[in-house]
């Protein structure tokens, strides 16, 4: 037996690709593995720009205390009221998976709803486009997406570096690291 897991099998997240087609947004209940609490003085405004900006919505709410906000399965934030939020964004980030056709108009909407929240997008060396914006409540929120992998690209030859064998390469190295 081994203590291997496919953890794609369960994960919402697309294979990459220029045609990669994000999940529906997950209406449904479940335990939650991980969520990030993010305190806001405007609870209205923080809405506001989460589901306007970055495409989240309300799954339910406590007036005046408390709104679930939801995009894909698994990507849950909850928006807490708070007397007042920090000054600065801290360096510290919560990261949000999305497809590569989502990145633009993500960057379009939050930059409509306020102009200097957005940072990028840019290309990682581990082969994903990332988007940084931070939010009203001065939260730093990174959407990232997987970018097709090229075996010939510098990518590929930094996941190499790092032990990780490309997709379709079989398991090899990377079932001896699970």
């Amino acid at each position: 037996m081994s203590d291997h897991y496919d953890a794609f099998e369960i994960s919402p997240v697309p294979d990459p690709g220029p045609d990669a087609v994000a999940p529906e947004l997950f209406r449904g209940i479940y335990g939650m593995p991980a969520f990030a609490s993010i305190p806001t003085s405007d609870l209205a405004a923080s809405v506001d720009f989460w589901t306007r900006g970055l495409g989240f919505f309300e799954l339910f709410s406590i007036p005046g205390t408390l709104v679930h906000l939801r995009r894909w399965a698994f990507q849950d934030v909850l928006l807490v009221s708070a007397a007042s939020v920090p000054a600065e964004a801290p360096a510290m980030s919560v990261s949000f998976a999305c497809v590569l056709n989502q990145i633009d108009s993500l960057v379009e909407a939050c930059r409509a709803l306020s102009p200097d929240s957005v940072d990028g997008p840019r290309d990682t060396p581990w082969n994903t486009r990332d988007v940084e914006v931070v939010t009203p409540e001065n939260a730093r929120i990174v959407f990232t997406a997987a970018k097709p992998f090229d075996p010939a690209s510098q990518e590929a030859r930094n996941l190499e570096a790092m032990g990780i064998t490309p997709p379709g390469g079989g398991r090899g190295d990377n079932e001896e690291r699970a």
